[in-house]
């Protein structure tokens, strides 16, 4: 026999109980946003590593080229230039234009470690950031087509730390 009233509090427990669940994952950054927070938020913690890269890394200022040549290419251009140039391009968080998101426009800190939101939100959690990074983790941007196209040569570890 059906219980309705018995039914009704077992399906308020039970969505009490992943309203819990999720918030507490989410208190403690166990959780996959995909949102970007910018390199500037990665310095409150790692202050040297963004020092050596605001003073010595070419990704600090990439999005200085993109300025430089914005006149000179289509929308459909700009957009793969914004997808190595700026941080977290056309995703939760990332770039979207000088204007609106000028903390964004260059390649931070997130481009090669990936999304900072959880890592930050859950206090540092190292297993919410990409730390271990390998050539491959490069190849997206830095790949042989646009080293032809822009005469680079890339420095194998040359990043920003």
């Amino acid at each position: 026999m059906f219980n309705r009233s018995v039914w009704i509090k077992g399906c308020c427990a039970f969505a009490l109980a992943a309203l819990v669940v999720s918030a507490a994952m989410t208190g403690t950054g166990r959780t996959d946003s995909g949102r970007y927070v910018g390199s500037e938020a990665c310095g409150d913690c790692h202050e040297q590593e963004y020092g050596n890269y605001k003073k010595f890394a070419k990704k600090a200022h990439s999005g200085d080229s993109v300025k430089i040549m914005m006149g000179d290419l289509t929308q459909e251009e700009l957009s793969e230039c914004y997808g190595c140039h700026m941080t977290g391009y056309g995703k939760p968080g990332g770039f979207v234009s000088f204007e609106k998101t000028p903390n964004m426009a260059q390649a931070g800190c997130e481009v090669c470690h990936g999304p900072g939101y959880d890592h930050v939100e859950s206090g540092g959690d190292p297993d919410l950031i990409k730390r271990k990074l390998r050539l491959d983790d490069c190849t997206g941007c830095h790949n042989p087509e646009r080293v032809k196209a822009f005469d680079f040569k890339p420095l194998l570890y040359g990043g920003a730390h």
